[in-house]
């Protein structure tokens, strides 16, 4: 039997407008066409996890409006646990307002809202509950000193913790020590080990520094190219199958998603960063992010 997942982090509501081109400041555009999207790093991997079979909990914190309303009926549209969602009367639902370019270029604004309230105290519930074995997913959507608490009470508890190090934020040392595993892409690794990321032996360069500074597992994603893993002992590339992207937006969440799920199957490394890719490159020729993402029976390894 898989060991259970919790995902801790953001949920937010994506804005999009997509016009001709983006307003110079205090300029009016008229036109365009409106999106609103489902979006959060955290939700984006619950998502993902849950669609290729996960037993998952998403712990997150929604405001008390229409946006944390339909989060909340979403993820459970999406058979995700959601006993330590909390809701906050003072602050709103997290929103990102995305201006997008007929070339692709965008401009983004976030208001975190809950997401940065969610603090250590917030999370004693969960921790009075959680025992091993269970594998735990987080990224720096939320503040880090909360991140940092989930790493040293997952260590406590002999659970594993696993870091998707975005957006590229500083991060204690002793609290990176004390994961199962990190996975950076290669702008992050790069922000972690100053090697930057060109080829197959840089990428295991990165991972070394990464092992050296008391890292257990390593994987680092390298877009369309796949992932390099290493686990201090072993280490292996698995290229990701050639497709026709139309959206890249999500593919991390996507990768990250897939790899706890496949970690909690008890798969080895090499065969959950495998998993972890080819779900990727589905999610990556489907627009959007939470819809982008596939289901198990899409995958050809199981």
């Amino acid at each position: 039997m898989a060991d259970p997942i919790y995902i801790i982090g953001s949920s937010n509501t994506d804005m999009v407008i997509k016009s001709e081109r983006l307003p110079t400041p205090g300029e009016t555009i008229l036109g365009g066409t409106f999106l609103m999207n489902a979006g959060g790093k955290g939700a984006n991997q619950a998502v993902a996890a849950a669609r290729l079979g996960g037993n998952v909990t998403f712990i997150t914190r929604v405001g008390n409006d229409l946006f944390g309303q339909q989060s909340l009926q979403q993820f459970k549209k999406e058979n995700i646990h959601t006993q330590f969602i909390s809701i906050d009367k003072n602050h709103p639902s997290g929103i990102a307002l995305i201006n997008v370019d007929a070339k692709g270029e965008n401009c983004i604004t976030v208001a975190s809202g809950a997401n940065g309230q969610i603090f250590p105290e917030t999370l004693n519930g969960f921790f009075n509950e959680l025992k091993s074995p269970a594998v735990v997913l987080i990224q720096l959507e939320i503040p880090l000193v909360t991140v940092e608490y989930i790493i040293e009470e997952c260590a406590k508890r002999n659970i594993s913790a696993i870091l998707n190090p975005a957006p590229a934020n500083r991060i204690q040392e002793s609290s990176l020590k004390k994961l199962f595993a990190i996975t950076p892409n290669e702008t992050e690794a790069q922000g972690l080990t100053g090697v930057r990321i060109h080829n197959d032996d840089s990428a295991g360069e990165a991972a070394a520094v990464l092992h050296k500074k008391g890292m257990q597992r390593v994987i680092i994603t390298l877009g369309k190219r796949g992932a390099y893993w290493s686990d201090g002992k072993n280490s292996g590339f698995h290229t990701s199958p050639s497709v026709t992207a139309v959206d890249t937006t999500a593919a991390g969440d996507c990768f990250n998603g897939a790899l706890v799920v496949a970690l909690a199957e008890g798969k080895s490394l090499p065969e959950s960063v495998a998993f972890a890719c080819q779900a990727a490159s589905i999610s990556v020729t489907r627009m959007g992010a939470q819809a982008s993402m596939p289901f198990r029976k899409e995958l050809k390894l199981s």
